[in-house]
């Protein structure tokens, strides 16, 4: 059963990709990297040129959907909360973005995807500073330790995520594999970040500010 439904989230995944027009998470087996066209029985006219609403609107779909598909109302409270803080709106964004525990839980390697990264932490199979949390949109500070429940690490999807060569963990989060631990260093810039597609959190900043 639990095949069946991955196979099923593979597939909403691939369907994003396919809208988006890009290979969002950088899996080897996105069909992006062999049609270039969306899904559904139009999709193989030729892709239209984007006006600028179009170009803004697919920026912000990416960033939130990368994240897992934040909803609309979390994903625009953290704009909000972006343009309040000192310094780059855009680059604000993304440092709230990846201070998200299911986030740092991804980056960290210790699950294959962002989706299971949001269950993981739902489930209570993570500790910060010793001690359970189960929300997903957790901010994590620097400095912070993030360390998988003794009792659930011998999960096979831990261990296949650890062992897979797939993807780096980013220099701003400190991994201790073997002791399945992490510690979130720093609070990184949109340069930093390893997205497999080019994100662009100003226009989201002209999406919503317009």
């Amino acid at each position: 059963m639990a095949k069946k439904n991955s196979g099923k989230r593979h597939q909403a995944k691939y369907k994003v990709d396919r809208a988006l027009g890009v290979n969002l998470w950088g899996r080897p087996k996105s069909p992006i990297n062999r049609r270039d066209y969306p899904p559904g029985q139009h999709g193989q006219r030729r892709r239209g040129k984007l006006s600028d609403y179009g170009l803004h609107l697919r920026a912000k779909q990416k960033l939130k959907k990368y994240y897992g598909d934040i909803t609309e109302k979390q994903f625009h409270r953290i704009y909000v909360e972006a343009s309040r803080m000192k310094g780059n709106t855009a680059e604000n964004i993304i440092g709230l973005l990846e201070r998200r525990l299911d986030a740092v839980v991804y980056r960290a390697k210790f699950v294959p995807t962002i989706f299971a990264a949001r269950q993981f932490v739902n489930h209570g199979h993570v500790l910060v500073n010793g001690r359970r949390v189960t929300i997903p949109s957790y901010r994590v500070k620097p400095g912070d330790v993030i360390e998988v429940r003794e009792k659930s690490r011998q999960i096979p999807m831990v261990l296949e995520a650890i062992a897979s060569p797939e993807r780096e963990v980013p220099d701003y989060i400190e991994v201790d594999h073997k002791n399945m631990k992490a510690t979130y260093l720093r609070v990184p810039q949109l340069a930093d970040v390893p997205y497999p597609v080019q994100m662009e959190p100003h226009m989201v900043v002209e999406f919503y500010s317009h």
